[in-house]
């Protein structure tokens, strides 16, 4: 084979979110002599990943974000698509809310369809419930079913599809040498800021309901009643940016808490935290929680998280019902007398480790291609 197989990723759009990170860090390492990525946004706008994307060889395309009301443009847009790309092969979906529509005009034109689940929830209100309904087909559509974890897999394609051969749990594996604990890096980064002589409190996710930064404050106001030396750094943006800022200034929080924005330097980010903190109210796995742990972060996180996240010791799972107090007490108990160390080899073990990942991706996409499914192992 003298090209490469390029493969559809099909996206909302290449921020930097946990489903574009983890398809990114597959991106960087797999043998891109034999596999290509090229990308399906429903944005306009550039995003965080796309010079990245086209560094590494990859193809951007455009179509319309979906709104119901244009529903024909979205479906013409897709067959327009294909009729004048004809030379892929496999398409990868990780937008669910249309790919019971795009899958299905995909395997119209022979593709091989997969679709890859990284939630456990659509969130609330009237949208979410549409988004379920119209979701329900892609158990049935797609050829092959992926998910980040057994949870985030059953709560889109069902316990039925799940048990089928056709589905595969992928890992949200990382990159493990970029985070492990680092002295020299940690102390580079609280000067930056500077928090250097701070207990710092972290958390990384943009700003959305799922994410819980509304508790999150509450969770830090508590610790700053028990410790004035605390501050809160929170990583990331979104559409819920403002409101938070808002409750921090309300709770005269200003000068404790830290809006970094959107950033590159995550790895060296969670080397200057001294806690990671993470209520979230759904997660299909939660990369970053994984990314925390190789660093050695002791981890308080919500009773929501998925337990193939959980890897360490160094994780307490609190109850979202819990009182802010609560949540303080077990952050500030969990902080004494903690010796950082990266426990990089129990990561490795359980299989969250970029190299293991993009080799199982390759196997696959390439057994995919050849139709010859003995080649796909997990």
């Amino acid at each position: 084979m003298t090209e490469p197989i390029r493969v559809l990723q099909v996206f909302a759009q290449m921020n930097r979110g946990g489903a574009e990170t983890m398809i990114m860090n597959l991106y960087r390492n797999i043998d891109r002599s034999k596999i290509q990525f090229d990308f399906i946004v429903h944005t306009e706008e550039k995003c965080a990943f796309d010079d990245e994307i086209y560094k590494l060889g990859g193809k951007i395309f455009r179509v319309p974000a979906y709104k119901g009301k244009n529903h024909m443009n979205y479906v013409k847009s897709w067959r327009n698509f294909f009729e004048q790309q004809p030379e892929y092969n496999i398409i990868h979906g990780h937008v669910r809310s249309t790919a019971a529509i795009y899958l299905k005009i995909a395997k119209k034109y022979k593709l091989v369809t997969i679709a890859h689940s990284h939630s456990i929830s659509s969130g609330t209100g009237l949208s979410a419930k549409v988004k379920d309904v119209i979701q329900y087909p892609i158990r049935n559509i797609a050829d092959y079913l992926l998910a980040c974890s057994k949870p985030a897999g059953e709560w889109l394609f069902g316990e039925i599809a799940c048990k089928r051969n056709n589905f595969y749990i992928l890992n949200n594996a990382i990159d493990t040498k970029k985070f492990v604990y680092s002295e020299k890096i940690r102390n580079g980064k609280r000067n930056e800021f500077p928090i250097k002589n701070k207990l710092v409190l972290g958390h990384v996710g943009r700003f959305n309901a799922s994410k819980n930064h509304d508790f999150l404050i509450d969770i830090f106001k508590a610790v700053c009643d028990r410790n004035e030396n605390a501050v809160l750094m929170l990583v990331g943006d979104g559409e819920l940016r403002k409101t938070i800022e808002k409750k921090v200034n309300d709770l005269d929080l200003g000068e404790k808490v830290i809006f970094t924005g959107v950033r590159e330097d995550i790895d060296e980010l969670i080397q200057a935290m001294d806690m990671f903190v993470f209520p979230s109210l759904y997660e299909g796995l939660g990369i970053v929680l994984i990314e925390a742990q190789v660093s050695g972060l002791p981890c308080v996180v919500s009773d929501k998280i998925p337990k193939e996240a959980i890897i360490t010791s160094n994780v307490e799972q609190v109850r979202l019902n819990n009182s802010p107090k609560i949540w303080s007490e077990v952050i500030l108990t969990r902080l004494e007398g903690y010796e950082r160390i990266s426990p990089i080899v129990e990561i490795k073990n359980h299989g969250y480790d970029i190299e293991d990942s993009q080799r199982w991706l390759q196997k696959f996409y390439l057994g995919l291609v050849k139709k010859d499914e003995t080649r796909i192992c997990i």
